[in-house]
């Protein structure tokens, strides 16, 4: 009787427990205009383009079919990955001894890229990314009609280890077996890391009729004292062609098979590399600095779009990033013609500087403070072309020895200015002196100077290192402020550019000034002012460059007054010369075709013109 008791009151429990629990879940269950304003949500952070990072909170298990219909009606296939943990704007850490990068989930791309080693002229990190400067986006069509950029999208993210590389996977999934992926592998040491865009399953997903492109923006931050001097060696520049290369500084470009493109922040630069080329590219540069006082955190910005091609209906690109110095010795051992960055000049003054004086600065930087570096480096180029100049010195001599007679000539031709010509080209060409040969030595020197004066601001060595009272080799050495602005003079006073304009100015008094002086004509510009020209352009267009290149110009000027005072004093003997010249007046001289042509076309002239008086 107990026992048939118990089980009756067993049957009554279990039916009042089961009548508890389906009311609970009547009272519980999510009223229909709640499922619709959770559509709703999704829905408006999609269009909106906003972070969906709080999707996964607002999906409850009992919610996922919901979320993921209302997903995929904005996103299509791609609906998926905006209902995975992922869906955050959450950002994964590589790095290595060289470089940071944080990723962001929301796009898979950049959003920090840091230089470990090196700081600004005010002492920050150097960031080459950071707090939305750059994008990097693809924009795709699907077999939906939908458009989509993958900046908006999320990827998920995984990190693994392979040797001694850190590699990082951001997939945007359509399903667990179906993405687009962006793989990055970063190894020790290196600033150029492997980057590579593939998919896998979506041949019936992307939309084969209409283009895929790919869009990468960058605006490139400030990282040296002087914004409008570093702004002048800031640019896009880009290969085509199998190895042509061009620049954009301000406007834009469109070229064929692009194989790199580099945002070129005069020290520091961003590079994207394909080993496809790219079928087009276009290119935008823009200054972002038109009044320096104002505009002080960006120097330029940029962008480039290239069209991306689909195999089989899948995407696989390989290609590499780089973040990291724009020092030449790096960018060349890479081995793939990133050297062309560099503006070292084209044609032999380019070859002048990749061949002998970057390996020579080298090798003395290894060695010697930057500021004895450029010193030894002068004295030697000095030494390389003193023959050259002893030439050019010994024709100024032999040129002032002749004065006396020339004068002569002068004032006996005076009337006529074709015969004065035609008797002083005689007289040079008996005495063995021409003012060409003086001048031939000086060209001969041109080369190595351009080269110099473009590869000086170019010098990474030189970067925040100082000498004497110029903290900075790369940057102007201030030595007094202004109270106001002088146009194209600056705010500033730079003391190496006065230095190399008062030794500038003593080396033409002692070579040109007299000749100058003697050979002013009437009617004839003012010759003297042209020598006081070269002085007072050095100290203007000097006051706001590299101080190296300035300790160049004075240690170079400063030698050079030495070596004249050298020839002048101790080699070249006058009245050496004078004797050589009367012996040379004496014996036959034989013409060359090109002297023996200007004298007929001179004999020619004189006769017209005579004619012309009758």
């Amino acid at each position: 009787m107990e026992e048939k008791k118990f089980d009756v009151n067993s049957l009554i429990g279990f039916l009042l427990i089961g009548g508890i629990l389906l009311w609970m879940l009547y009272t519980n269950k999510p009223e229909a205009e709640e499922v619709d304003n959770q559509e709703q949500i999704i829905t408006e952070q999609v269009e909106s383009g906003d972070p969906l990072e709080d999707l996964s909170k607002a999906i409850t298990p009992s919610r996922d079919s919901a979320a993921i219909a209302a997903a995929q009606s904005r996103l299509g296939a791609f609906g998926y990955s905006a209902t995975l943990p992922s869906a955050t704007e959450n950002i994964t850490t590589i790095s290595n001894d060289v470089l940071e990068l944080k990723i962001s989930n929301k796009g898979g791309y950049i959003s920090e890229a840091r230089l470990k080693n090196y700081k600004t002229y005010d002492s920050i990190p150097v960031y080459l990314i950071r707090d939305g400067n750059a994008t990097f986006n693809i924009n795709f069509a699907t077999t939906d009609g939908r458009v989509l950029d993958t900046r908006n999208l999320y990827f998920e993210p995984s990190v693994s280890t392979v040797g001694d590389n850190e590699v990082l996977s951001m997939k945007l999934k359509v399903s667990e077996n179906e993405y687009l992926e962006y793989r990055y592998v970063l190894k020790p040491g290196e600033y150029m890391m492997d980057f590579s865009i593939r998919s896998q399953g979506l041949n019936d997903v992307f939309n084969p009729s209409n283009d895929l492109t790919l869009d990468w923006a960058l605006k490139g931050y400030r990282h040296a004292k002087s914004i409008s001097y570093e702004n002048n060696y800031t640019e896009l520049v880009y290969e085509y062609d199998g190895g042509n290369d061009d620049d954009v500084s301000d406007g834009e470009d469109e070229e064929q098979d692009v194989t790199y493109v580099a945002y070129k922040q005069h020290f520091f630069t961003s590079i994207l590399l394909t080993d496809t080329p790219f079928e087009t590219g276009r290119f935008v540069a823009q200054n972002l600095v038109e009044d320096e006082e104002v505009d002080t955190l960006y120097t330029k910005s940029f962008a480039s779009t290239f069209p991306l091609e689909l195999k089989g209906g899948e995407l696989n690109y390989n290609m590499n990033w780089y973040y990291g110095p724009s020092d030449y010795q790096i960018l060349n051992n890479y081995d793939r013609n990133l050297d062309e960055i560099m503006p070292l000049g084209w044609g032999i003054f380019g070859w002048i500087n990749k061949y002998v004086i970057i390996p020579f600065f080298g090798f003395l930087i290894n060695y010697f403070p930057a500021g004895i570096a450029i010193i030894l480096m002068t004295v030697a180029i000095k030494l390389l072309l003193s023959p050259v100049q002893y030439k050019q010195y010994l024709s100024q001599a032999k040129m002032k020895v002749l004065r006396p007679e020339i004068n002569e000539l002068n004032e006996k031709y005076k009337d006529n200015p074709m015969k004065k010509q035609q008797e002083t080209m005689k007289l040079q060409s008996k005495a063995g002196a021409s003012p060409m040969a003086g001048c031939i030595p000086a060209l001969m020197q041109l080369p190595v100077f351009y080269a110099l004066f473009q590869f000086f601001p170019s010098a990474f060595d030189l970067r925040q290192k100082g000498f004497l009272w110029a903290e900075d080799l790369s940057s102007y050495d201030k030595i007094a402020d202004l109270p106001f602005n002088i146009p194209f003079y600056g705010d500033h006073i730079s003391l190496f550019p006065i230095l190399a304009s008062i030794a500038i100015f003593i080396y033409m008094m002692m070579t040109t000034g007299q000749t100058m002086q003697n050979a002013q004509q009437p009617g004839m510009p003012n010759m003297k002012f042209l020598m006081y020209l070269s002085p007072i352009f050095m100290l203007f267009f000097f006051n706001n460059f590299a101080s190296g290149l300035s300790l160049y110009y004075l240690t170079s000027n400063l030698i050079t007054i030495f070596l004249v005072l050298i020839i002048k004093n101790f080699i070249i003997d006058e009245d050496k010369i004078h004797a050589k010249i009367q012996e040379n007046k004496k014996k036959p001289k034989k013409q060359g075709k090109f002297a023996r042509k200007m004298q007929e076309m001179m004999e020619q002239a004189e006769q017209q013109q005579k004619k012309g008086k009758k």
